[in-house]
């Protein structure tokens, strides 16, 4: 991914209350269940900050995340950064109610461009993670509640 990309955005539909929908981005229980499990501590809290590792099949990627911008039940931004690459993103996470519940959209924006030798860094490798996690992982969550 970088700068010079057009922004990557994924929305989604869930049929939930918009309250609900920001427990689920927000709280950390609740997003160790379909987001991440081994995040040790979040909260959405301007400034807080939390790392954690992720092992694909032969790269390690330490996320590094702060939270920038937080408007309860509507936006959640942070900054997402790995300790062992070059690159700089902010992550949002905006929620409009809809008649149906809930929309949630998130977008990453690039500040630094990431490493363009690295397949997950490639713009269609993200589009594909963030499909798979509010399509697949949020939406199931979501589902069983």
């Amino acid at each position: 991914m970088r700068k010079s990309d057009p922004m990557l955005t994924v929305s989604c539909d869930y049929s939930v209350a918009p309250t609900v929908l920001w427990n689920a981005i927000s709280v950390l229980g609740e997003m160790k269940e379909w987001y991440f499990a081994d995040i040790p501590d979040f909260h959405a809290k301007v400034g807080f900050k939390t790392e954690f590792k992720v092992q694909s099949t032969t790269l390690t990627f330490t996320h590094q995340w702060e939270v920038k911008e937080v408007i309860e039940h509507k936006k959640l931004s942070y900054g997402w950064k790995y300790e062992e690459y070059s690159g700089d993103s902010i992550v949002h996470f905006l929620i409009e109610p809809i008649e149906s519940g809930s929309r949630l959209t998130v977008s990453c924006e690039v500040l630094e461009d990431f490493p363009q030798d690295i397949p997950e860094f490639k713009t269609e490798s993200g589009r594909a993670g963030w499909h798979y996690f509010l399509k697949d992982r949020l939406a199931s969550y979501l589902g069983n509640r």
